[in-house]
């Protein structure tokens, strides 16, 4: 696969990611990688006693960093590093439900600080299996400018 440059992530380019089913061994999993057992998480019975929720749910970061690493044809983009992740968290998520991403460049612009780079806004949208969107925010990518020089070293020739 060619890679993607700041070059072809125009305005307005709309991207839907692969789909995943969120496990109760995920949010397990997460809980105790981030130490968050809040028992919003963890315990059925509180969050039924004690909440609107029907029963426990994701935690909101996992599922950005799950919508984060769904694949699509983005992963071809030459990224250079995330500079900034927002995210509105809409609706829960539980166990079983099923994610994709929906992203659409908002803008693309070279970067006025870093020579070869640009930045890349996108409007990010993560929607379970019933068309509900559960977040939805932006993520801010700084990405690689196509090269001026071919990969090998060597200069390209010029016409005419």
């Amino acid at each position: 696969m060619e890679p993607m440059y700041l070059e072809d992530l125009p305005a307005g380019l709309h991207v839907t990611t692969a789909r995943r089913t969120l496990t109760e061994s995920d949010i397990m999993t997460f809980a105790g990688v981030s130490g968050d057992f809040n028992p919003l998480h963890t315990d059925e019975d509180f969050v039924k006693e004690h909440t609107p929720f029907r029963g426990r749910i994701a935690h909101g970061l996992l599922v950005l960093a799950m919508s984060s690493g769904l694949q699509s044809e983005l992963d071809r983009v030459q990224s250079v590093a995330y500079l900034e992740v927002r995210r509105e968290f809409v609706a829960p998520t539980y166990p079983g439900d099923t994610i994709h991403a929906r992203w659409t460049v908002e803008e693309s612009r070279p970067s006025t600080s870093r020579p070869g780079t640009g930045v890349v806004r996108l409007r990010v949208e993560v929607v379970n299996q019933a068309g509900e969107v559960v977040q939805r925010g932006t993520d801010l990518w700084l990405v690689a400018a196509r090269p001026t020089t071919p990969p090998d070293g060597r200069h390209a020739r010029r016409e005419g």
